[in-house]
């Protein structure tokens, strides 16, 4: 039985301390110059982020496939 190995290239972009909509944006230059199936995670303080972010990257095409919130930063992970 063969078995593969699949390992995607996870890029990480802090954005903590850029407010909405500026983080996006930058977040959004990132992902057009990634290759097809790289992921961006990205990680923001800014609360509306988590609000905002999911549906912005959804209406480009991409994926999100986590948003996670901790105490200090909100993490989304988007697949482009």
């Amino acid at each position: 039985m063969l078995s593969a190995v699949v390992r995607l290239k996870v890029t990480t972009m802090d954005l903590s301390g850029i407010p909405c909509p500026l983080n996006w944006a930058r977040a959004k230059a990132r992902l057009e110059s990634m290759a097809a199936g790289e992921q961006l995670l990205i990680v923001v303080d800014d609360p509306r982020a988590e609000r905002d972010i999911p549906p912005a990257a959804e209406s480009e095409g991409w994926l999100v496939l986590e948003v996670h919130r901790s105490p200090i930063a909100v993490r989304i992970l988007i697949e482009r």
